[in-house]
């Protein structure tokens, strides 16, 4: 017989320390901060955490932060190879995180990710001597997909087929949450919205170098954050000022090979540097302003991370970010036009220092008071207990079992 979990009676005000087991593919960008900060937290306030991620992906900066987090994990690390896309070997990694899941005995799973989600929710399902909690947040994944496209409809049955086994949704924004319920349709799991925090150190501000970069970029170098619409933009002031701008692009991806070509073949070398990856308060001190052109996003923790250090950013009006803006997200400009995007840049250009650095610091007290790693922190130690008051919801309409079952 399973072993429930141990997270009712009390109520979501509750201190009793948790068992809870992380779920993630790649430990890169932003999912991968999440997880970190999370874990941290909950370690800190005295709960246990243990933490599965792909073992393929993530280079030595993954492999530098897990080392260091796994010292305090008492539930500890386990890296198996996970693919992206659906693959034969997620039959054996099924096998392998339910068995990690009977042997740890977490009170919570918490999948992170489309594949990180399906690995924690269909694994603490097949498990046989605990039924924890299971807890999904999508960072995107799936929901990025069109809904009709070929992958738009296999991860929406995918996410469906997923739904009774999800105890509670904590989603990164309100936009993802809009976005699964009419994705994958209704649920009777709970359901919150949890944005992502900053830590108290990183809303200092951060000053730009003597010989900064009119614009900067940080990033994945892939199609879906707008860096080929960002390398056309900066094209057009090319052609329009007589002292066109220079931009820095901080980061890597697929596209990285590509875009070197591309700069090159536009006659753009002159002004636009490929400086790889550095950690994103570092790279801030290297442009004058951050210039977010993605397609597609959730809650970025660039867009919080570049307010919180009081960095003028220009960005697109998708996913998550307007949510970041608040009431100043009157400015975005939409994703995709080449246009927008060159025509903010030119008036970022000619608005001066001291207009950006006003409207920067009013963004900063806003991002300051709604996402911080403690709220963050708090709503989802929450949202696992609303999860298991939602689950026993569901419990009282299913028929009746003998006394001897579980009742979970």
């Amino acid at each position: 017989m399973s072993r429930p979990a141990r997270l009712v009676g009390a109520g979501p005000d509750a201190k009793q320390p948790l068992r809870v087991l992380h779920v993630m593919r790649a430990p890169v960008g932003g999912l991968f901060r999440h997880v970190l900060d999370l874990s941290r937290a909950q370690i800190a306030d005295g709960h246990s955490v243990g933490v599965i991620a792909d073992s393929l992906t993530g280079g030595a900066r993954a492999e530098l932060e897990l080392a260091r987090l796994a010292e305090d994990l008492p539930l500890g690390l386990l890296r198996i190879p996970i693919h992206r896309n659906p693959h034969w070997s997620d039959l054996g990694n099924l096998r392998r995180v339910s068995g990690r899941i009977d042997e740890l005995k977490p009170d919570v799973v918490h999948g992170h990710g489309s594949k990180g989600g399906f690995l924690a929710r269909a694994a603490g399902r097949l498990a046989k001597t605990v039924h924890p909690v299971l807890a999904y947040t999508p960072h995107g994944g799936a929901i990025h997909f069109a809904r009709m496209s070929l992958e738009g409809i296999a991860y929406r049955a995918i996410e469906r087929a997923l739904a009774p086994c999800t105890d509670v949704y904590l989603f990164e924004s309100q936009f993802a949450a809009e976005r699964l319920r009419a994705f994958a349709g209704a649920s009777r799991a709970a359901g919150r919205v949890v944005v992502n925090g900053l830590h108290e150190s990183e809303l200092l501000p951060v000053a730009p170098a003597p010989d900064a970069a009119d614009f900067l970029f940080i990033g994945e170098l892939r199609a879906l954050k707008g860096v080929c619409t960002l390398i056309e933009a900066m094209q057009v002031l090319q052609q329009r000022l007589e002292s066109p701008p220079r931009l820095v692009m901080v980061g890597d991806g697929a596209l990285d090979r590509e875009l070197s070509a591309e700069i090159a073949r536009r006659g753009l070398s002159h002004c636009i540097s490929l400086l790889g990856c550095k950690p994103a308060r570092k790279a801030f001190s290297l442009g004058r302003i951050l210039v977010v052109p993605s397609h597609a996003e959730s809650l970025p923790y660039v867009v919080l991370e570049a307010a919180g250090a009081r960095v003028p950013i220009i960005s697109t009006n998708v996913g998550g970010i307007p949510e970041i803006f608040g009431p100043y997200a009157g400015g975005l400009i939409r994703p995709g036009d080449v246009g927008d995007l060159a025509n903010a840049m030119q008036a970022a250009m000619v608005a001066g220092a001291e207009a950006l650095a006003d409207d920067a610091e009013r963004l900063a007290a806003f991002v300051g008071r709604k996402f911080l790693v403690t709220n963050m922190y708090d709503q989802v130690i929450s949202g696992y207990r609303a999860g298991r008051i939602a689950r026993e919801s569901r419990e009282q309409f299913k028929p009746e079992r003998s006394e001897s079952a579980s009742p979970y």
